[in-house]
């Protein structure tokens, strides 16, 4: 048996230290900062354990797997989304466009969340304050119930899709990809098509490539809009 060395005289004595108490407030903390930084697909249970520097086992005392892990992380994140502070029915649209697009920001700035909204029925508070206040404009505008609620699917689904194709192109620069001479490189491909098969495209290579993620959103969601719009009796 090896004897143990005594402590160098001139070493200090290096106090143990203390382990932060596990909660599920601080693994889903961990959840969204490995979601950030590595997508989804870094979220796992060990990966998680290892962030918090415990054992996989210890985390199913506070969240029952990782399905449950990804919602709560997604609820969390939603809070983020900033809600005006009363409905306008007057400039519903306007209000309805203003919400999506903080919503698609806040979901963009944690790279692929969306592929846990795209799917789900939100169930959590912070969804469903979301859900609330956005019916209420639409049903104040006088859009009926039920188109409203299909609406309210609808723009979810825009708004998850949107969000997880942004994240697509910048985990794409992050790759070292130069997204302008991508984009030319389209267009020069569209306008060499063979214009007897497709004379549209290849006639309309810089249009079809026009505009930024920005521009194409907000065009989308008044495409939306105004066709919910029609349902709106007179």
């Amino acid at each position: 048996m090896t004897s143990q060395m005594p402590p160098v005289p001139w070493h200090k004595a290096r106090k143990a230290e203390a382990r932060q108490p596990l909660s599920q407030e601080a693994i889903i903390e961990a959840g969204i900062r490995i979601l950030d930084a590595e997508g989804l697909g870094g979220v796992t249970m060990r990966r998680i354990a290892q962030e918090l520097d415990t054992g996989p086992a210890s985390l199913y005392a506070h969240v029952s797997n990782k399905d449950e892990l990804c919602d709560l992380m997604l609820e969390r994140i939603a809070g983020e989304i900033r809600l005006p502070e009363r409905p306008e029915p007057a400039r519903w649209k306007e209000q309805i466009k203003e919400i999506c697009t903080e919503a698609q920001s806040v979901f963009t700035r944690h790279r692929d969340i969306t592929l846990v909204s795209l799917g789900s029925i939100p169930t959590g508070a912070n969804q469903l304050r979301l859900a609330e206040f956005m019916l209420d404009v639409m049903l104040q505008a006088g859009v009926p119930p039920q188109v409203a609620t299909w609406a309210l699917d609808g723009l979810g689904q825009l708004i998850d899709a949107d969000a997880y194709e942004a994240c697509t192109y910048v985990d794409k620069l992050e790759r070292g990809a130069d997204l302008d001479a991508y984009f030319s490189s389209i267009t020069d491909y569209f306008s060499r098509l063979p214009s007897d098969r497709f004379p549209l495209i290849s006639s309309m290579a810089t249009t079809m490539v026009e505009g930024g993620g920005d521009d194409r959103f907000a065009f989308k969601l008044d495409v939306f809009l105004r066709g919910l719009e029609s349902y709106i009796e007179q």
